[in-house]
């Protein structure tokens, strides 16, 4: 048990540096979901699409 400790507490780096990649990943998903609900309803951009024309952004 007290081995274990030693190893978190020497590599604590190694750890926390692709924790915070991956939370920072995440709420970047997550924010990007949330404004997609937002997509081609600005005002300054509003227009009907074309026929078989993608969307601005996705």
């Amino acid at each position: 048990m007290v081995n274990i400790i030693g190893v978190v507490r020497e590599h604590w780096t190694h750890v926390l540096v692709p924790l915070g990649f991956v939370i920072g990943w995440y709420w970047d998903k997550k924010n990007d979901e949330k404004l997609t609900d937002f997509r081609n309803k600005s005002l300054l951009y509003k227009r009907e699409l074309k026929p078989g024309e993608e969307l601005t952004w996705k």
